[in-house]
């Protein structure tokens, strides 16, 4: 049966970076703290083999399934009742920042306020990112046009689901760069979660107060070489939710200049259906200079999308520290595909 899970007994032979041994073979692995605690040399456990086996290139790496040594003790469950990862081994509880007595100030009933509450209500900007690799460079361009500007990450699906995977969270956090980080189901283990995309970004505006919402997905992203069949289309969801919302909504532009694929250069594929597919309006922020990747973005958008250019600051963004490559290349091989999450970043305003 194809989609059995590929389970292995192994032993952690090194803490850090977390080396697991299997049948005489050490392997990389990777275990989600949040579900499953410390893993310790010596510790037996059970790893999921599948993404190496595959020789996947964003997943090269085992996953721990279980801690047999020491990872059957958890507490008692606690108040919550909602699960996620809900019907699999893996399920476990969570308090949801929607409807949730702990929910932020106004977040849990947001949604429901008045008409006069609804008109006080901050229109805080929505962008939804093609893919994670994004994130930093989105972030990092919004905080030097508006340093006080207060941004968030919704992390929705279409990548990696656990919080805890993104070294780029985690240094962006890191840096007081961003305010939060909100898991939508499936993506699970953020400063908070919850169960729909919509939900997220609704109590990240009106509970947690941040100005500007930046979601797409975490780590990875799924693919099939199909029109239709990759984690790409979650931003087609995401700004769905933030229009319903009736928060301005931009999308970031997957575009490169060095991929060798032709359905991913100089605009992705994923960016160019969303786009024909949408349902309501979108801004859709371009690096300047980039002639050929502005007129298919703007055959895609039609009469429908507002494209706007925006210069990009590749060299500024160099030499801040944060993670500049993808796909294994630097910014200096693909400076488009750094370019457009630093103009869509740039484009960004406190809209209160």
């Amino acid at each position: 049966m194809s989609g059995r899970l590929r389970l292995r007994r192994g032993v952690v032979v090194r803490e850090d970076p977390l080396t697991v041994e299997i049948e005489g073979e050490r392997r990389p692995a990777w275990a989600d703290s949040v579900l499953l605690g410390e893993m310790r040399e010596g510790d037996e456990v059970v790893v999921n083999v599948a993404a190496l086996d595959l020789d996947l290139g964003s997943g090269g790496f085992d996953v721990v399934h279980v801690n047999l040594t020491r990872g059957l003790d958890a507490e008692p469950a606690g108040g919550e009742h909602v699960m996620k990862l809900n019907y699999t081994s893996l399920q476990h509880p969570v308090a949801p920042i929607e409807g949730s007595p702990d929910a932020p100030k106004r977040g849990r009933n947001a949604f429901s306020m008045d008409s006069v509450e609804k008109a006080l209500r901050p229109a805080a900007a929505v962008l939804v990112l093609p893919l994670h690799g994004h994130l930093a460079p989105a972030v990092w361009a919004a905080k030097q046009a508006d340093p006080g500007m207060t941004i968030g990450y919704v992390q929705t699906g279409g990548g990696a689901l656990p919080g805890s995977l993104s070294r780029d969270v985690a240094e962006l956090r890191e840096r007081g760069l961003l305010a939060g980080h909100v898991t939508a189901a499936p993506a699970y283990g953020g400063d908070h979660d919850a169960i729909s995309v919509a939900g997220a970004i609704d109590a990240a505006v009106a509970g947690l107060d941040w100005d500007v919402v930046i979601a797409g997905p975490g780590p990875g992203i799924i693919g099939s070489d199909s029109r239709l069949g990759h984690g790409g289309m979650a931003a087609l969801d995401t700004a769905h939710a933030s229009l319903a919302l009736g928060l301005p909504t931009s999308i970031s532009p997957r575009l490169s200049a060095a991929d060798p694929r032709e359905r991913h250069s100089p605009v992705s594929h994923h960016t160019l259906t969303v786009l024909r597919m949408l349902l309501a309006p979108v801004e859709v922020p371009v690096p300047s200079g980039n002639p050929v990747a502005t007129a298919a973005l703007a055959e895609a958008a039609g009469w429908k999308h507002r494209l706007r250019e925006v210069p990009a600051d590749l060299t500024g963004y160099a030499d801040s520290g944060l993670p500049a490559r993808t796909m294994g290349r630097t910014i200096e091989e693909d400076p488009l595909f750094f370019a457009a999450p630093l103009a869509a970043g740039a484009s960004l305003r406190r809209k209160g």
